[in-house]
């Protein structure tokens, strides 16, 4: 690179960090209020009593990482409509979300499905008897929401990939906003509302997803903004060969996030054998840990965008370059969420508790959580650069890989057996997980300069290479 060149690289650099910024923020903002709703519930129900607080939390761990599955088999509307609109296709959009949409009310309806006739799972997980009527009517009422989460996820995914992140944020803070007074009236039993405990959370976070999705459509038919994309110009049935090019895409995002949730759900069942102290401290430590994910999580989602709208816009080099300012402002962010969970260890956990030893193993536990932010804002990063070259099925094997037959093992080994020295208990999964973090940002890193330098070679300039949605 000559000396004149560095200036218009680093003021390329800098367009393009700001521009991810721009995008990533509101991001933050929407998933930060979907995590408060989760909040707010446990809070409510929490002072009616200990069986609706542990039915609330217990509903949580089933419902959650299916939203989570259903929301990443739907980024993939994000990653071709951001690719649509670099391109300079808008007509292409509509269709597209059209399709979207039916995909996201089956695979919302099969998830309520699902999570409506849980209660033979629950007995299978051996949940004692007297939480099983409220968990099962809890989970039963969010079930009914799935269908317009569904949906309002697919909508959401047009607007993030038109690179206009702010209305999903601004609807998930009404929707927050809802929560609020829904889960006073329908918890506690107001305006002649029976008193529901925590079943009547479940019935508020469904309602807030229906409100959620009335907001979205909404929004759209009234803003000119979208009008080029012609959304709701004529009503389409569900194209068949289209819903399997979404979900050939699609599925392997959602089970790369539904296998990274689950492997820390299954390393809490582990842990729950060894007490009281030691569960309460890993979840102390998971839940600071998780809003603290928020930040990498949301630059991941921005960097899909912007990888895909360069792709379509200038070609391989452009997206390849967006995929690199996306990383270093990962890991930028990685040193800043390190630092204060470090620095902050031993002041966290009084935020949830006063007992001496749950403090002290919670914090010695988010020194690792410290040490991991590195290589999961890296992996996280990269697999939202290679969602936006719409390469998702080896990064799913990948980190499966990474997660199931690497980290999880390593955290067992180390956790709960004599292997490799005396067993370590909860720092041994944590530094398990160390591992299979580090092994899936190596894997990840690798396969995106594979990728990124062969889309490079191939389509160097030429956007036309990409494939119709």
């Amino acid at each position: 690179m000559t000396t004149s060149e560095t200036p218009t690289r680093w003021r390329r650099s800098v367009t393009e960090l700001r521009a991810l910024i721009w995008l990533a923020l509101p991001i933050l903002a929407a998933q930060l209020s979907q995590t408060l709703l989760g909040f707010v519930d446990t809070a409510m129900a929490g002072r009616v009593s200990a069986v609706d607080l542990a039915a609330v939390a217990l509903g949580n761990s089933f419902w959650l990482p299916t939203f989570l599955f259903l929301s990443g088999v739907l980024m993939i509307v994000t990653s071709k409509v951001a690719a649509s609109n670099g391109a300079g296709r808008p007509e292409q959009i509509g269709p597209l979300v059209r399709q979207g949409l039916w995909l996201g009310l089956g695979l919302g309806g099969l998830a309520g499905m699902v999570l409506w006739l849980v209660e033979p799972a629950l007995h299978w997980a051996n949940i004692a008897p007297e939480l099983m009527p409220k968990t099962v009517d809890y989970i039963q009422a969010v079930a009914l929401g799935f269908p317009a989460i569904g949906m309002y996820q697919a909508l959401r995914g047009m607007t993030d990939g038109l690179s206009r992140t702010k209305p999903g944020m601004v609807i998930g803070l009404l929707g927050l906003i809802l929560n609020v007074p829904a889960n006073y009236v329908l918890v506690y039993g107001k305006l002649g509302f029976p008193e529901m405990g925590g079943v009547g959370c479940g019935w508020a976070t469904t309602l807030v997803m229906w409100f959620m999705l009335a907001c979205m459509v909404i929004y759209l038919k009234r803003s000119k903004i979208y009008a080029a994309c012609r959304l709701f110009e004529r009503f389409e049935w569900p194209r068949w060969s289209v819903q399997r090019g979404l979900l050939g895409l699609g599925l392997p995002i959602g089970i790369s996030l539904f296998s990274e949730t689950s492997m820390f759900a299954l390393i809490a069942l582990l842990i729950g054998s060894l007490g009281a102290v030691v569960v309460a401290s890993h979840q102390i430590a998971l839940n600071l840990t998780s809003l603290v994910f928020m930040v990498p999580f949301s630059l991941g989602l921005a960097i899909t965008v912007r990888v895909g709208h360069n792709l379509g816009m200038q070609g391989a080099r452009a997206g390849l370059f967006a995929a690199k300012v996306g990383i270093a402002a990962a890991l930028a962010g990685a040193t800043v969420s390190a630092t204060f969970l470090f620095v902050l260890a031993d002041w966290l956990p009084h935020i949830y508790t006063t007992n001496t030893a749950v403090l002290a193993l919670a914090s010695s536990l988010l020194a690792y959580a410290a040490l991991y932010q590195f290589s999961d804002s890296l992996q996280v990063a990269c697999a939202g650069a290679l969602r936006g070259y719409q390469d998702t099925r080896m990064p799913m094997l990948l980190t499966m890989i990474a997660y199931w037959l690497i980290g999880l093992p390593s955290g067992y080994v180390l956790g709960l057996t004599d292997v490799l020295g005396p067993a370590q208990g909860p720092a041994g999964f944590w530094k398990g997980l160390i591992i299979g973090l580090s092994a899936a940002a190596l894997f990840l890193s690798v396969r995106l300069a594979i990728v990124g330098g062969r889309r490079k070679r191939r389509f160097p300039q030429d956007s036309s290479h990409l494939a119709p949605p």
